[in-house]
């Protein structure tokens, strides 16, 4: 009889074990990467449904990042995160635009009339967005990137006391 172990959750173990994986694994060097997941994690942050990946690949294609880090990075907004981004991302573009016509309701948003509700509800919202997107994209970007560099080592032609190359 072999002792119990507790394992908990040993699907969502094995299932972060293999993301974590499959980032690590993607083509590219470190720079290639974190542009890639910094591109995808930028246009994840607006709120254009069905949209958000082909505009993370398009614009990880301009800075030559990695597509399919790109597309990832994406989901950042999910059907668990995009309410709370999306009431944030308002929430920040009516600090510097003004109260405007206020947050339009679970109900709204679920109907899919949110485009309907107008310029003061639209421009307050891709406001927040882009500046929750021009910080998370390149902070999260910089963290994989020092990530990656921290855990492959220096790069080839790296010398002591000299910044590596971010690709």
């Amino acid at each position: 009889l072999r002792p119990f172990q507790f394992r908990p959750h040993v699907p969502v173990v094995r299932s972060i074990r293999r993301a974590i994986q499959w980032l690590w694994h993607q083509e590219g060097n470190p720079g290639q990467r974190a542009r890639g997941q910094a591109a995808g994690v930028f246009c994840g942050c607006f709120p254009f449904f069905g949209l958000q990946t082909l505009l993370g690949v398009a614009l990880a294609s301009v800075v030559r990042g990695n597509h399919l880090l790109a597309a990832a990075g994406t989901w950042i907004s999910n059907p668990f995160t995009y309410l709370p981004l999306y009431w944030f991302n308002f929430k920040l573009g009516c600090l510097l635009l003004g109260p405007g016509m206020g947050w339009p309701g679970l109900d709204t948003l679920r109907s899919g009339a949110v485009w309907q509700l107008g310029w003061s509800f639209t421009s307050r919202i891709l406001v927040g967005s882009l500046l929750v997107g021009l910080a998370a994209g390149p902070g999260l970007g910089w963290l994989y990137w020092r990530w990656l560099m921290q855990t492959s080592g220096p790069l080839p032609g790296y010398r002591a006391g000299q910044e590596p190359d971010q690709g």
